[in-house]
């Protein structure tokens, strides 16, 4: 783990990068080698073998030439075929001269050491047909002596022979070696080339998983902060620059809890605080409505009334904050009982009747016979309709539709409310749920409120072992569903 966080992103990239340089340079440099091998057989052949069968029929030509010279001569006795002798004899040593340090195997070496011998042989003889006088001509051939030399001549083709059939042996090796070497060389430059592949995307891949698997995390850690979860608990093995960013997201996850925690705190102190007073304003404006300090005027008794009804409003604002506070800290107790749902929608549904009615909405109710008991705390699982039935009623425009059904199946009960409103763009989904978050849409008349609504429903659906989702499209409506375990 510490080795990791050693290697920058830069240095990680250049690493994998020489790695990657490195197995193709190998692959490249075997290659190489394989290829200057095949270059040096062939080489070999045409500098060798076929150079060495060129010299045999040079070597056969010239010991057949000497051979037709000397016998004009003897016929003739005409010293012109004796110079063309000697320039035949002299091209024959000067080519076998050429062949013998080309000779690169034992038999190809006996061979002209065989060929040498007889030629040798053959100018002993020749010599011996010099005249005694120490003239540069031959005497007359007799039988015997141009037998010998005939043998000789043909023993020196033999040896050439058995040369030629060497080097084409060695030619045919060499050729069969080669081919074997090609493909031996192709499959393994295959295979090398496949392994290559494979390690370069090996490396590649965990290279870059190591610097997105960390940016992905982030993501999402971000994504949880845009939720309203601050919890500074990410870990991550990393690149350095990564490790330290992931530290810096910790730190501002952890700020900014103690800063939702301190608001949450603000909240529920000023709440309380505000209670007595306001409490204490509508006692007050009641038992001035009644007529306690004296005879009030019809203005003033209708000021009395707006005033008193802008307090209960303020107060029930201070009742809601204070139940979400405790609901956030967990403090809200439930009084769960055996209950079934059906009753409590439609308690709801004609609470609010007269909203509906007054706005023209058509709502219809869809409730399946079999749906079993459940362990509710009944008034805040009305609190929970209410505000998902108060919210459709509120976002559906006038002469508009909300549509809500209830069911059974796989073990839970199933709770969705449609209406016809404008809907909710998708990346704001989530951010419904959330406490004093309220979405202008964009072409509808904005409706007030304090935002809370939705907060309360997602918490006492968890509270109650459930969960609750909402699914739209913008100008299509909206469908808040929740689902409760049997």
């Amino acid at each position: 783990m510490a080795i990791k966080k050693r290697f920058t992103i830069f240095s990680r990239l250049i690493l994998s990068y020489f790695i990657i340089i490195l197995v193709m340079g190998g692959v490249n440099a075997y290659t190489v080698v394989k290829l200057h091998q095949l270059n040096d057989e062939a080489i070999k052949i045409f500098n060798v073998d076929e150079r060495m069968i060129d010299l045999k029929q040079k070597l056969a030509d010239s010991i057949l030439t000497q051979l037709g010279y000397e016998k004009k001569y003897a016929i003739t006795k005409d010293p012109v075929f004796q110079s063309q002798f000697k320039s035949a004899e002299k091209d024959f040593d000067t080519y076998l001269g050429q062949a013998m340090p080309m000779a690169d195997t034992p038999e190809k070496k006996d061979a002209l050491s065989r060929v040498k011998s007889l030629h040798e042989q053959y100018e002993a003889l020749i010599r011996e047909e010099i005249e005694p006088t120490g003239t540069s001509h031959f005497s007359s051939f007799g039988m015997g002596y141009e037998k010998e030399r005939e043998r000789v001549v043909e023993q020196i083709l033999e040896a050439l022979k058995a040369l030629e059939s060497h080097s084409a042996a060695d030619i045919y090796a060499r050729m069969k070696l080669l081919q074997d070497a090609a493909g031996s060389a192709l499959k393994l430059a295959v295979l090398m080339f496949a392994v290559a592949v494979a390690l370069i995307l090996g490396i590649s891949f965990v290279s870059t998983r190591s610097i997105t698997n960390p940016i992905r995390m982030l993501m999402e850690k971000t994504k949880e902060v845009s939720r309203g979860v601050f919890e500074g608990n990410l870990s991550i093995s990393s690149p350095p620059e990564i490790s330290q960013l992931a530290q810096a997201v910790n730190v501002m996850c952890d700020k900014l809890q103690k800063v939702d925690k301190m608001k949450s705190e603000f909240f529920a102190a000023v709440s309380h605080e505000l209670r007595t007073p306001l409490t204490s304003i509508k006692q007050g404006m009641s038992l001035l409505g009644e007529g306690v300090g004296g005879p009030i005027p019809d203005k003033q008794e209708r000021l009395f009334a707006i005033i008193s009804e802008e307090t209960n409003r303020l107060i029930d604002i201070v009742n809601r904050l204070l139940e979400l506070s405790k609901m956030e800290a967990g403090m809200m107790s439930y009084d769960f009982r055996h209950e079934t749902l059906p009753p409590l929608v439609q308690k709801v549904v004609v609470e609010m009747s007269p909203l509906v009615e007054a706005k023209k909405i058509k709502l219809q109710l869809t409730i399946e016979q079999e749906i079993p008991p459940l362990k509710l705390d009944r008034e805040r699982m009305l609190q929970a309709l209410r505000n998902l039935v108060g919210n459709a009623v509120k976002f559906t425009p006038e002469g508009g539709k909300i549509g809500i059904s209830a069911n059974h199946t796989d073990g839970s009960v199933m709770l969705s409310v449609q209406d016809t409103g404008p809907g909710i763009p998708k990346e704001n989904l989530d951010a419904v749920f959330e406490k004093f978050r309220q979405l202008p849409i964009k072409n509808s008349e904005w409706v007030k409120g304090t935002g809370l609504g939705l907060a309360f429903v997602k918490y006492i659906i968890t509270a109650h072992g459930g969960r609750v989702w909402a699914e739209s499209e913008p100008g299509q409506g909206s469908t808040f569903i929740f689902v409760l375990p049997v």
